[in-house]
């Protein structure tokens, strides 16, 4: 029974359950970000690139049986794609960060332990000046 016991405490804990739902919430944006890489950063750059699609590219390799390729052009697409969601995720992180410091800047009531630790250090620093 200890070993149930130790599972459900590991699986109720307020961190597992917070990576559930970031994980689950990550996949739900992993499919906005992918859309908006796709129908929105990267028609206007292919277009103003001249229409460049990489998708055609392979080296085909002589063999006895079925055809081999080495589709290099589906890499550098998705090597393209990474760095634009790249881009995206660093401009959506550089923002929520922005607004996280303004929440922060702030001042916190101090607590009552420090406000009774700053009335001691105050007291010891006028009996050093008065000796």
């Amino acid at each position: 029974m200890g070993i149930i016991k130790e599972f459900r405490d590991f699986a109720i804990k307020g961190n597992v359950i917070d990576m559930a739902v970031g994980i689950v919430i990550g996949t739900a944006f992993t499919a906005i970000v992918q859309s908006l890489v796709k129908d929105i950063i990267t028609p206007p750059i292919g277009y103003v690139l001249g229409k460049v699609d990489f998708k055609d590219l392979a080296i085909n390799m002589p063999t006895d049986g079925d055809p081999v390729s080495i589709n290099y052009g589906l890499f550098i697409n998705a090597g393209i794609n990474f760095l634009i969601v790249a881009c995206v995720m660093f401009l959506v992180i550089k923002s929520i960060n922005r607004l996280k410091r303004k929440e922060e800047k702030a001042p916190a009531k101090p607590t009552k332990d420090q406000e009774l630790l700053t009335e001691i250090r105050d007291l010891l620093k006028s009996n050093t000046a008065a000796e």
